[in-house]
């Protein structure tokens, strides 16, 4: 990014040196800053689908809050949540958080859903997370082919320690519930 940056500045003071002497070439040096402000503008992108940046400003709820209205606006589906605030360590919430986007995704390219309810609860030592759907559900003991993205999930799940149970039958619509362990909750300060 701040190579980037730099290089934007510099051709600025390129600009200036060769104002109204070399028309082709400040064409190109136009051409190089519109493609410098595209690189700048993708590294971005690419930083905040890394780690969301409202995980880090507003937190974990806000977050799917977000992202939960957005999903509802964009696709027409009802949202419901049910959240409560949770302290999770960082790559225990950027999980939550993909999991409940990867969850969303999945419900707007194959659900055919009406609603849609996300919920993140404390239960004793343990983190729970739902998200479930009205849609037309599948049979889950046959894996889709496109199911990388509901492994992606599993793995993720996994990797923190968690437990991945997935619910659907043809007409029932589909739930993904997880359970998160202690490890993954913060220690209070």
């Amino acid at each position: 990014g701040a190579l980037l940056t730099s290089a934007k500045l510099d051709a600025a003071r390129i600009r200036s040196r060769l104002a109204g002497t070399a028309p082709e070439a400040l064409e190109r040096l136009a051409h190089l800053v519109d493609t410098l402000n595209s690189s700048i503008a993708l590294g971005r992108r690419i930083i905040e689908d890394l780690r969301p940046s409202t995980l880090s400003n507003l937190g974990l709820v806000a977050t799917l809050e977000i992202l939960a209205r957005d999903f509802g606006s964009n696709s027409g589906i009802k949202a419901q949540c049910d959240l409560q605030p949770v302290r999770l360590q960082p790559d225990a919430e950027l999980v939550v958080y993909r999991l409940v986007q990867e969850s969303i995704t999945n419900i707007i390219k194959y659900a055919n859903a009406k609603n849609v309810w996300i919920s993140l609860l404390q239960k004793g030592d343990r983190i729970e997370i739902t998200v479930r759907d009205d849609g037309v559900g599948f049979d889950a003991s046959v894996q889709p082919r496109s199911a990388y993205g509901l492994v992606g999930m599993r793995y993720r799940v996994e990797a923190e320690g968690g437990r991945f149970h997935l619910t659907s039958a043809p007409g029932q619509g589909t739930q993904i519930r997880v359970s998160l362990p202690e490890s993954a909750v913060m220690p209070a300060e």
